[in-house]
């Protein structure tokens, strides 16, 4: 479906069930076409990011709004989530009120459930619509349009806090550490470019400011830090893979250093 809008086939035919498909890359930018007007008041472009396929029913679409524009009122069979990337907008299900959500706000709407979503009047807003589609080949019911007494004005935008705090790490730390002084380095690794297996003589706390990589302490599963993700070293783990992707990444790392003791990284062969 397209932003929970009709999908362009029906999902999953016997010929469908039958492919085997290897893992395929789709590079940015992806295309986008206009949104109709049968589900849209205003001016929306839909970006397609990946359409049922194989087994898989899943329908994933980028979708920009444009100041004040707003989907009609529907519902999709077996729900939809959501995920604003950019931009404040306001969504409202049937008989609640109209909510305020911004940029990194989830939405996760149940099946069946009449909604609408879209920007609000200053600003555009973008969200990724994530939909499983049903094997019957239902598509999402569209309706009436949202009329301007219900949708949000200016008044109802919720303001953000003034303030907020988010613990992202509480790290114990194997032994008592005095440590005298805190070093932080901004480290960046070029794109697809692997540290290699090292070691450090002391803890170190890192989080990850842009782009991402495969990070691995050996011995345990690997993972993909992305921005914001927090991680630890304990001193004298050895980390096997702190491997950049193909953005490359940018990190800061925080040494905890005893009076007169230098951050040092060593490698296996030194070790």
């Amino acid at each position: 479906m397209l932003l929970g809008l009709p999908a362009h086939r029906a999902p999953n035919t016997t010929h469908d069930r039958k492919k085997h498909h290897s893992m395929r890359i789709s590079r940015a930018p992806h295309t986008g076409v206009p949104a109709s007007s049968e589900w849209i008041t205003g001016d929306a472009r839909i970006e397609e990011l990946a359409t049922p396929d194989g087994p898989s029913r899943t329908q994933v679409d980028s979708v920009h709004f444009t100041p004040g524009a707003r989907t009609r009122w529907h519902h999709h069979p077996v729900g939809q989530v959501l995920v604003v990337t950019a931009g404040t907008g306001f969504v409202q299900r049937r008989g609640g009120q109209v909510e305020t959500i911004r940029a990194g706000d989830t939405v996760r709407i149940g099946a069946g459930e009449w909604h609408w979503h879209g920007a609000i009047s200053t600003s555009s807003m973008t969200h990724v619509a994530i939909e499983e589609l049903p094997e019957d080949g239902r598509t999402a019911e569209f309706a009436e349009v949202v009329t301007d007494a219900e949708y949000g004005s200016e008044e109802q935008v919720e303001p953000l806090p003034q303030m907020s705090r988010a613990i992202v790490m509480d790290q114990e730390l194997p032994e008592p550490l005095t440590a005298q002084r805190v070093e932080i380095r901004r480290i960046t690794l070029a794109p697809e470019h692997a540290a290699g297996l090292h070691i450090h003589n002391g803890p170190v706390f890192g989080n990850i400011e842009t782009g991402s990589a495969i990070y691995q302490i050996e011995g345990q599963p690997e993972t993909v830090l992305e921005p914001g993700d927090t991680f630890y070293e304990p001193a004298g783990a050895r980390i096997s893979r702190f491997d950049a992707q193909n953005e490359g990444v940018t990190f800061l790392a925080y040494f905890l250093l005893a009076d007169g003791v230098n951050a040092e990284l060593v490698t296996p062969e030194a070790a």
